[in-house]
């Protein structure tokens, strides 16, 4: 049997500086609660009976609530995903990042779209009209979510999040997400945009984190199972 690790998959990597440490499991002992037994074949718990107003069988108080603690009911985990995490980025910086983001690519899409001819689709023949409409919307989807998945998947920031200095991350563990999450935040972010809905759609979706309760996630960020931190 080779001795060799397993290749790399397509997550983060294990020295990834962001991921969160990992949580000692709780309990204070190894041991299981039926070795040794007490003398006299007592309760192996301390012979206590249950506390009054419905706590819990072992003498620890109230049952926890579901989802390690979660008022929100998310099931990511046993404790909170936050934990030992930067704090949730403000919304309102994270719409000026994507600001600066939509008009560092917005300016190479149409540099691409004149180089192309597309800039001008009032025509007389409704083919051509909508050859250079669709045209430059292929043109926006794959430049934008190209851009957003690169710089997501390789530090978590896109130029315009380092400006305002926060970073995209897993909601699970913190870590700088795979390029598939990356795709897919990406995807559901700028493929309406591109194609029906252009800031509509970016607003629905990036402005759903100033509602959004406890995690402050877009559409996009729920879709990915990703939130986004502040580095500052």
């Amino acid at each position: 049997m080779s001795t060799q690790p397993p290749p790399p998959g397509n997550g983060p990597p294990d020295d990834d500086p962001f991921r969160k440490p990992q949580q000692p499991p709780t309990g204070s002992g190894g041991g299981s609660p039926y070795d040794n037994p007490p003398p006299g074949g007592g309760d192996p718990y301390g012979g206590a009976p249950p506390p009054p107003g419905g706590g819990g069988p072992y003498g620890g108080g109230p049952p926890p609530p579901p989802y390690g603690g979660d008022p929100y009911g998310s099931g990511y985990g046993g404790a909170d995903p936050l934990a030992g995490m930067p704090p949730l980025a403000d919304s309102g910086r994270r719409v000026l990042a994507r600001i600066i983001d939509m008009v560092i690519v917005g300016v190479v899409v149409a540099l691409l779209a004149w180089a192309f001819g597309w800039t001008n689709v009032d025509v007389d023949t409704d083919d051509v009209e909508v050859g250079s409409t669709f045209g430059r919307s292929i043109l926006s989807a794959v430049l934008y979510m190209a851009y957003d998945t690169w710089f997501t998947s390789r530090t978590g920031q896109t130029p315009g999040k380092q400006v305002m200095k926060l970073r995209t991350a897993n909601l699970n563990d913190g870590a700088t997400p795979s390029a598939q999450t990356s795709l897919v935040r990406a995807a559901v972010l700028w493929l309406p945009f591109s194609f029906c809905c252009y800031c509509i759609w970016t607003a629905i979706c990036g402005g759903w984190s100033f509602f959004d309760k406890p995690y402050k996630q877009g559409l996009h960020d729920k879709a990915a199972k990703t939130v986004v931190v502040s580095t500052a």
